[in-house]
């Protein structure tokens, strides 16, 4: 039989939490409720969840913070819920970590799809034991001059040492260094790196980008270099 994956939801509104499980429970997903920020943290660890909802205005430790202490222990993907639209919030969030983020009132179609897509793209990461039962034939990676970025095993080297890289992050990476030189627009990136159409704003793709470059540098061969008015491209230089 197979195990149920689990999503643990955060927000102290209780019909809003239980409309949700309500939601995910018809997808045959196992929910917890918790109320707090404090409570999250404690139910982390013990009920294991596979992705998190979490609201951002709770009582006592707010969801920003959650977030932070999270993503100090663990990559488990997380979608912020909040009623806070402003372009700041939302970057925010991301910059601290979060995988999306939804503004209240939201449609349950939709919250049910981004799950479904944030766990596709987390399910793709092969697991250690995965990894060592079968080795592929044909890795998929690029290299450069002090850069390797392997998707296979999700893994990036930079100038000889590994980097620690939500998937995301990664995947944008290797996208625009698997075609060096060539431009892509914002919304491009956004169909090919998150895999559905995604309902937001663009700003998403630039709160990356920026991560990427505090993780590698430009080097003189090649950098991140942003295609002012249109995207990105990885530039190589001879």
């Amino acid at each position: 039989m197979v195990e149920k994956q689990r999503i643990l939801i955060v927000d102290d509104d209780e019909n809003i939490a239980e409309l949700i499980s309500l939601y995910l429970t018809k997808e045959c997903y196992e929910t917890k409720i918790v109320y707090d920020g404090e409570e999250a943290l404690k139910a982390f660890p013990v009920f294991r969840p596979n992705l998190i909802l979490l609201d951002l205005m709770l009582p006592g430790i707010d969801g920003y913070q959650v977030c932070r202490e999270l993503r100090a222990i663990s990559q488990v993907p997380i979608i912020m819920l909040s009623a806070k639209g402003e372009i700041f919030d939302k970057v925010l969030g991301l910059e601290l970590g979060a995988d999306d983020y939804m503004i209240k009132p939201f449609d349950s179609k939709e919250l049910v799809a981004r799950v479904k897509a944030v766990l596709r793209r987390y399910q793709a990461i092969p697991t250690v034991a995965a990894a060592t039962a079968a080795k592929p034939a044909q890795e998929n990676y690029v290299e450069y001059p002090d850069l390797i970025v392997n998707l296979t095993n999700y893994s990036v080297t930079y100038r000889g040492h590994p980097v620690d890289m939500p998937p995301k992050e990664l995947e944008l990476l290797y996208f625009l260094a698997s075609s060096p030189n060539q431009v892509f627009t914002r919304e491009q990136l956004l169909d090919n790196i998150w895999g559905y159409e995604y309902i937001g704003d663009t700003r998403t793709v630039d709160v990356h980008i920026k991560r990427l470059r505090e993780k590698i540098k430009d080097h003189p061969n090649w950098s991140l270099a942003t295609v002012w008015g249109i995207g990105y491209k990885f530039e190589v230089r001879k």
